[in-house]
């Protein structure tokens, strides 16, 4: 079993969680409470305005906290374009002095994302762009010049200084497509979330082997990183194997407040800290 196992809030910032000003004091009290980490969702547009901006939050409760790791779980590159999500990532990771993870993915236009706004929304282009853009964000964070021309993006920036501090990246995964998983398999994390249920042990256990037929060395570290409910503030029982889940390759539970229950109950889940095994 993982002895690391770390522990995170995940949150939309939208809805009740939409005042920007809210989740900068969920962040300050998760620390305060023993957890690891906080985690936004990346959304333009929703049904449950207000939204905030994930990455102006992010910097903001970069500053209000002092050991917490942060990050946007996940930001799409389609739709956020690499070398802004590079120029962001940079801001945040200085401003929290490398406590930065960058969760990124293909993204979905469930509320309209991508299509509002004349974007392309087809899955293949989608990911197509998240291949060719994952390349061009790291590229910059080593500070290497770029020539680029390539099928979605045209890029020249000159060399300049590499990041003091690196940005680890978790790579967002709805199936265990193996485009998909080989993609994650040269990140430093990956993030199952299906939309259709909970993770179970037996699932982690096969992602992990997935990821190491795929190319990940067996020896090097890579996070494992499952959304659910656990804690016991909440209203009603949660039956979740956490033991198992980090037997099986776990290294982070993300605690999800997604439902948009009342402000104070998530507010009472934060201060209860991380669940126990």
């Amino acid at each position: 079993m993982n002895e690391n196992l770390r522990f995170g809030i995940y949150l939309p910032p939208f809805g009740p969680f939409g005042d920007p000003n809210v989740l900068v004091e969920l962040a300050v009290r998760a620390e305060a409470a023993g957890w690891d980490g906080v985690f936004l969702w990346d959304h333009v547009v929703t049904d449950a305005m207000p939204i905030a901006d994930p990455w102006t939050t992010l910097a903001a409760i970069a500053h209000a906290t002092e050991n917490l790791l942060l990050g946007p779980t996940v930001t799409p590159l389609a739709r956020r374009r690499p070398w802004l999500v590079a120029r962001h990532a940079s801001t945040v990771s200085r401003l929290s002095q490398g406590r930065l993870i960058v969760g990124t993915g293909v993204g979905v236009d469930e509320s309209g994302d991508f299509s509002s706004f004349g974007e392309p929304s087809d899955l293949a282009t989608r990911s197509a762009m998240l291949t060719e853009g994952l390349g061009l964000m790291r590229t910059m964070w080593a500070g290497k010049a770029i020539e680029h021309s390539g099928p979605h993006y045209q890029v020249t920036v000159a060399a300049t200084k590499p990041e003091p501090h690196r940005i680890p990246v978790w790579m967002a995964s709805s199936t265990n497509h193996p485009r998909v998983i080989s993609r994650a398999s040269g990140c430093d994390g990956i993030f199952p979330n299906p939309d259709d249920h909970e993770l179970i042990p037996e699932e982690i256990a096969d992602i992990r082997q997935q990821l190491h037929r795929a190319g990940l060395p067996a020896d090097r570290p890579f996070d494992i990183a499952v959304r659910g409910n656990a804690s016991p503030a909440w209203q009603e029982d949660k039956n979740v194997d956490l033991k198992g889940l980090a037997q099986a390759g776990m290294t982070w539970w993300l605690e999800s407040l997604i439902h948009f229950d009342p402000l104070e109950l998530s507010m009472a889940v934060v201060d209860a800290g991380p669940p126990r095994m």
